[in-house]
């Protein structure tokens, strides 16, 4: 192999490395970053569940599972590869072989760095290949420790992730159960004659809604983890939330509640927000309608939609409500 074309072996794999070392920083550290490897992974694999969903429920399901191997899997493949075409150059004359591979050993070059590069990003190191010279027995266990890096970041990445579903589920959950029991009386009257009780009801959905916003933002691959219970679906609830909030600002309720539930409004308003910009793409519209969005997202056509009990119309300094209508930003 010329020394031209080992030295541009050399700096593709160098190429291949850092984005794959920067695309799993920025998942990992900085998810508003770029990430170009993760997103078209995940937009990807969305599409197609999109199109299956349709027909097959219960595989629509496995989206969120199915994007954490494949980016998993496909750092370490990159990594693998790209360490290949590092170490490929070297081969044979940079590297001791066991006398076991026999003299065949020194005709596959290629096959022996990535082999190479395999065992040694997965820190198995069985020996049969050893590094020869004194650049080489550094860059090698630098592999190791890339290898191992990368391991205790995906471990602790799936750590993270599934504690921000349980987040979000609990929610969706508590969301239903209250759908459940305002069912019983009109959802306005609830608030009007507990007003105490909308009022801590409203804080306590207040807080844990910016808990689940803050979860889509760091960690973006959990907005692709779906439930086939309607009950635990954030997307199936949040509508019907979004009504329930707006009922809490109508004029005849007690100041301290609709303080709350104007927070709350925001807060809600601000998690449609989000949900357009970084992962629906739905454009410029009322909260009621990036809801819907959102919930056709995740196949929720037929979420439950109580919004729209008052309107927002905002000048400055002042609020102005009327009895129908959605909720305008």
């Amino acid at each position: 192999m010329s020394t031209a074309t080992g030295l541009a072996l050399t700096l593709a794999g160098a190429v291949v490395i850092v984005a794959v070392l920067r695309d799993a920083f920025e998942a990992l550290f900085h998810p508003d970053g770029r990430m170009v490897l993760s997103r078209s992974v995940m937009r990807a694999l969305w599409a197609l569940f999109h199109r299956v969903g349709r027909e097959r429920p219960r595989l629509f399901a496995l989206a969120g599972p199915a994007m954490l191997l494949t980016i998993l899997m496909s750092w370490a493949g990159l990594l693998a590869l790209g360490w290949a075409l590092v170490l490929w150059p070297h081969f044979p004359d940079g590297f001791r072989f066991a006398t076991e591979l026999g003299p065949a050993a020194n005709q596959r070059d290629f096959v022996d760095a990535l082999y190479m590069s395999l065992v040694t990003l997965g820190t198995i190191g069985y020996g049969d290949i050893s590094p020869a010279t004194d650049l080489l027995r550094l860059v090698v266990p630098l592999e190791a420790l890339v290898g191992f890096a990368l391991l205790t970041a995906s471990v602790s990445w799936l750590l993270t992730v599934y504690p921000a579903l349980s987040r979000r589920r609990s929610l969706a959950y508590e969301i239903t159960l209250l759908r459940e029991v305002t069912q019983r009386s009109a959802g306005g009257e609830f608030v009007r004659g507990q007003a105490r009780s909308a009022e801590r009801l409203f804080a306590e959905l207040l807080s844990r809604l910016v808990a689940v916003e803050r979860d889509l933002v760091q960690i973006p691959v959990s907005y692709y983890f779906t439930q086939g219970d309607d009950r635990f679906s954030l997307p199936t609830v949040m509508p019907w939330l979004l009504g329930m909030a707006e009922r809490g600002l109508a004029p005849d309720v007690p100041a301290p509640t609709r303080l709350r539930a104007e927070m709350l409004c925001a807060a809600i308003d601000d998690f449609a927000r989000t949900t357009a910009e970084r992962f629906h793409g739905g454009e410029a519209a009322s909260t009621a309608e990036l809801l819907e969005r959102y919930a056709r997202d995740h196949l929720r056509e037929g979420a439950v939609s109580d919004a729209g009990y008052y309107r927002r119309s905002r000048s400055p300094g002042l609020l102005s409500w009327t009895d129908s209508g959605s909720r305008k930003r």
